[in-house]
């Protein structure tokens, strides 16, 4: 249902834009197993991995605080991408870049730990370490 402003409602609300956040960090964790097939090395992969999560913890946080600050800098005028054409003045992209930072750094939140799991898991299984003791 669009309003007379041709905003799609009903409106954004915290919980489901992170609920879809959560819903993607599994795709995230997934994508992630599968780009490390392609590096060929062991310690390159372990590498990858920490990186990765590394990279995924700052993007969580910064993702999370910024979303949620612009969420409540906007009093309540949060636009969704499909809104792109209704937004007016300087300060109207910070109602669609909200939910989009909230999104992005509930779905960091899920992938960094995914990303340390797989770092150790792989860790592990490098070469025989843990077979011989090394």
């Amino acid at each position: 249902m669009r309003t007379e402003d041709a905003i799609i409602r009903p409106l954004l609300r915290i919980r489901d834009v992170a609920a879809r956040g959560a819903l993607y960090g599994p795709a995230a964790v997934l994508l992630l197993g599968v780009a490390s097939l392609f590096v060929s090395d062991h310690h390159d992969r372990t590498t990858f991995l920490a990186v990765a999560g590394g990279f995924a913890a700052a993007m969580a946080v910064v993702g999370i605080l910024v979303g949620l600050f612009f969420w409540w800098a906007c009093g309540g005028d949060i636009r969704r991408c499909r809104d792109w054409r209704t937004v007016r003045g300087q300060a109207g992209p910070v109602t669609v870049a909200a939910p989009v930072l909230l999104r992005i750094g509930v779905l960091a939140l899920v992938l960094f730990p995914g990303a340390f799991c797989l770092h150790f898991l792989v860790d592990g299984a490098g070469y025989g370490s843990w077979l011989y003791g090394d």
